[in-house]
């Protein structure tokens, strides 16, 4: 069963609510119809859940449908271009996917760790479980942090700090207090460049350091990117290439570079 596809025999509230959160985490706007398919429930349910969905704020009615309860801000061009982005969206899949059931997952700011974020809030499994919360996610992305403290499924953790307009980012000395207190099995790590000789790195030298700190409070890190980042450097190093322990990237990077990383004991994982 696809992550956009809903049980058919989700009677139960909760669980249909859970369903209906994780469709539109993927979607971001439903119609009666669409959930009626998809949940396989009368259009007088679907009607009710979207009144008390709304009254509690956790989507906002329109005409025929809902759509995801809009934030305080609009997210910058990069993001909102990033949605139509099949490798980001194909990378973001298979990344979700590789998050465990009753752990705890990291995401820094960026658009491939913001889509993978999306699709890990539409895991059916996640949303089906009967262990709450389901999985505990850790952010100081505030638009990755607005999206998942809406899942009932979902624990949020936003780390405190100064944010950067331009990537949503919090850093500087309270984000840092935070995140030394904390563990992470998982951390879904956004880079602007990751190379075998230069390990990972971004452009600005603030997010850089909180990164860093996240990739040494996880036990586990995969690097999300797309082939055009492969083999090259950036600015800031975050870590070195041997504290990644897989890459999940698209069939667009170089081949050399892959298996240097491979050399390495990073496992690559073609999106």
């Amino acid at each position: 069963m696809s992550a956009s596809q809903a049980p058919a025999d989700a009677k139960d509230r909760g669980q249909r609510w859970s369903a209906l959160l994780g469709l539109l985490a993927e979607h971001g706007r439903l119609s009666v119809s669409q959930v009626c398919a998809e949940l396989d429930v009368s259009e007088a349910t679907v009607r009710r859940d979207f009144r008390e969905l709304a009254a509690q704020q956790l989507v906002t009615r329109t005409h025929g449908g809902v759509v995801a309860t809009s934030v305080a801000y609009e997210l910058p061009a990069r993001y909102k271009s990033a949605l139509a982005d099949d490798d980001k969206e194909r990378i973001a899949r298979v990344a979700a996917l590789l998050v465990a059931p009753g752990t705890v997952v990291g995401f820094n700011g960026g658009t491939t760790t913001s889509a993978t974020a999306r699709k890990l809030a539409a895991r059916d499994d996640l949303a089906r479980s009967s262990d709450h919360p389901a999985i505990t996610v850790v952010s100081n992305a505030l638009n990755i942090a607005a999206q998942m403290v809406l899942r009932p499924f979902i624990r949020c953790v936003s780390l405190g700090g100064v944010a950067r307009p331009e990537s949503y980012e919090l850093s500087g000395p309270l984000a840092a207090m935070v995140l030394e207190q904390l563990w992470l099995d998982t951390l879904i790590l956004g880079v602007q460049a990751v190379s075998a000789r230069d390990g990972a790195s971004c452009h600005h030298d603030g997010e850089a350091g909180i990164n860093s700190l996240m990739v040494r409070r996880a036990d586990r890190v995969i690097v999300v990117a797309t082939g055009d980042k492969v083999g090259t450097r950036s600015f800031a190093r975050i870590c070195e290439s041997s504290a990644i322990d897989v890459l999940v990237t698209d069939q667009s990077a170089a081949g050399s570079e892959l298996e240097a990383l491979r050399a390495l004991d990073v496992e690559i994982v073609i999106a």
